[in-house]
């Protein structure tokens, strides 16, 4: 039985990988930038994503965001303020995004074409295990930590921050009451993937998201 799981876990995520290929290339053709945030639930992942689209807009990009959750549309209502297209994906128990329901709904967007996109956001369902393993296409991805969850989420989940680009601290506002200690984070998450690109930011006062922004621009323009 468990050689049966293995070779059938090994065969979805194979489909996967091909499919998430194939959506890179598309991306590529598009001339768009493809996001994958994870984090776990009560991060402020869509409090960040909600600041980012609405800075970039102000900036003038052109952006759009999918979004994954198990049940309800609140963070695409929440987002889609910000006056950017935005689709909800509810996974109805899955714990995570796969390669297959993003072009699913990237096929039939209303108004929405990838060409027409600087930028397209893909918030992942909230969990740190599961969207570790599925690509998605995305160019970058990104692990997102907040100063309440503990300086030892790297450690506790290695296979995130090692397969991540960039990683994102947030609500650094509430930092210091909430006891957090900064350069351990900071050591932790260098233990696992040295030399990865971390922003400590806060989309409350909006700390650290102009050096967001700029590396969203420059990782665009290579």
């Amino acid at each position: 039985m468990t050689t049966r799981i293995v070779e059938l876990r090994r065969g979805i995520l194979k489909k996967n990988d091909e499919l998430a290929a194939v959506l890179r290339q598309r991306y590529g053709a598009a001339g768009v930038l493809v996001l994958n945030l994870v984090s776990s639930p009560g991060t402020g992942k869509t409090a960040f994503l909600e600041r980012t689209l609405r800075d970039l807009r102000a900036k003038g990009a052109r952006v759009a965001a999918l979004v994954g959750d198990l049940e309800t549309d609140n963070d695409a209502r929440r987002l889609a303020a910000s006056g950017a297209p935005v689709r909800q994906i509810n996974t109805h128990g899955i714990c995570h995004l796969d390669a297959d329901m993003i072009d699913k709904h990237l096929a039939g967007w209303e108004g929405v074409e990838l060409g027409a996109l600087d930028y397209l956001f893909i918030e992942n369902v909230g969990n740190l295990v599961c969207p570790s393993s599925y690509d998605l296409g995305e160019g970058i991805r990104v692990a997102l930590l907040s100063v309440t969850e503990g300086e030892d989420k790297p450690l506790k989940y290695p296979t995130l921050f090692n397969s991540a680009d960039a990683a994102v601290i947030t609500k650094m506002d509430i930092a210091e009451p909430c006891g957090f200690n900064r350069e351990l984070a900071l050591k932790n998450i260098n233990e696992i993937r040295p030399g990865i690109r971390i922003f400590e930011t806060s989309a409350k006062t909006g700390v650290g998201m102009d050096e967001w922004l700029e590396y969203l621009s420059a990782q665009r323009n290579r």
